[in-house]
C-alpha cells in the first residue's frame, strides 16, 4: 500500500506544536487509565493528520514501540523483577501464540485493500472501547480452569491479541490485562506489568514484518514528526499517571470509550 507522499509531508510539516500536543493528550488519556494510549492516537493520526491506513499504523506501532520502552522501567518499580520472575509461565505462555499473531496480523495488514483496513480497523476501535469498559469498570474474576485448557487457552488467546495489535499498531494491554486476570487469576497491578513483558516482544515481531513492506518508509520520511508525537505522548502519559484517580473511573472510561466509537465510525467513513 502506497504512502500519499504529495499529501502528507505538507500536512505535516507544520504540525509539530499540534503532533505534540495532541500525542501529550492522548497520553493523558492512557496514563489516566494507567494505558499507554496508542489506541486514541490512531485515529488522530488518520483523521487528523491524513496518514493513510497502513502508515498510520506504522506509525503508530513505532511510537507504541518506544512508550513501552519507557514504561517499562517505571512499571519495575511498582512491581520488582523478581516478583515478576516468579510468573514467567504466564508470559512465556501467551508469547507461545502473541508472536506468532503478531506477524500474522502484519502480513494481513500489508495486504489488505485500503477500504477494507479502514473497516477493519474501525471494528477493533469497537472492540477496545468494549475492552476498555470490561477491564476497568467490572469486575473480573479469574477461572479455575485446568493446566491443560489454561494453557490452551492462553495460546489462542495471544494469537488474538497479537493479530489486533499488530493490525492497529497498539501495545495490546486493553486486552492483555484483563485475559491475565481472567485465566491466571494474578491481580491487576502484576498482570499490567507482565502485560508490558508480552507486549514488547510481540512488538518487535510485528514491526519487523511491517519493515518489509514499501509503506514502512512512512517513518524516515515523517521522522521529525514521529518524534515530536512520540515526545509529546511520553509526557502526557507521565502527567497522566500523576493524574491517576483524578477524575472518577464511572465518568472517564464512558467518555473514552465513547470517544473510540466516535472515532470508529470517523475511522470507517474513510473506507
Amino acid at each position: 500500500m502506497a504512502v500519499d507522499k504529495d499529501l502528507l509531508p505538507a500536512r505535516t510539516a507544520r504540525a509539530g506544536p499540534l503532533a505534540f500536543a495532541l500525542g501529550a493528550a492522548v497520553g493523558v488519556l492512557g496514563g489516566m487509565i494507567g494505558l499507554g494510549g496508542a489506541e486514541f492516537r490512531l485515529p488522530l493520526l488518520i483523521g487528523v493528520f491524513g496518514f493513510a491506513a497502513l502508515s498510520a499504523v506504522i506509525l503508530n506501532k513505532a511510537m507504541s514501540l518506544v512508550v513501552v520502552l519507557v514504561a517499562l522501567p517505571a512499571r519495575m518499580v511498582a512491581v520488582p523483577a523478581s516478583e515478576l520472575a516468579a510468573h514467567w509461565p504466564v508470559a512465556a505462555n501467551l508469547l507461545a501464540g502473541s508472536l506468532a499473531g503478531a506477524w500474522a496480523g502484519a502480513s494481513w495488514a500489508v495486504r489488505m485493500r485500503g477500504a477494507t483496513l479502514y473497516k477493519v480497523l474501525a471494528a477493533l476501535m469497537v472492540l477496545m472501547a468494549a475492552a476498555l469498559v470490561v477491564t476497568h469498570a467490572t469486575t473480573v474474576g479469574g477461572l479455575a480452569l485446568p493446566l491443560w485448557a489454561q494453557v490452551t487457552c492462553g495460546v489462542a488467546a495471544g494469537f488474538g491479541i497479537g493479530v489486533v495489535a499488530a493490525i492497529m499498531g497498539v501495545a495490546g494491554g486493553e486486552l492483555l490485562i484483563p485475559t491475565i486476570v481472567l485465566l491466571f487469576a494474578l491481580d491487576a497491578k502484576t498482570a499490567g506489568s507482565l502485560s508490558l513483558l508480552v507486549s514488547l516482544p510481540t512488538m518487535l515481531v510485528a514491526f519487523a514484518r511491517y519493515s518489509r513492506d514499501g509503506s514502512f518508509t512512512v517513518l524516515s520520511t515523517h521522522r521529525r514528526f514521529a518524534v515530536v508525537m512520540t515526545a509529546g505522548s511520553i509526557t502526557g502519559a507521565l502527567l497522566g499517571g500523576l493524574l491517576l484517580g483524578a477524575i472518577p473511573t464511572p465518568f472517564l472510561i464512558p467518555a473514552l470509550a465513547l470517544i473510540l466509537l466516535i472515532s470508529a465510525v470517523k475511522v470507517a467513513r474513510h473506507a
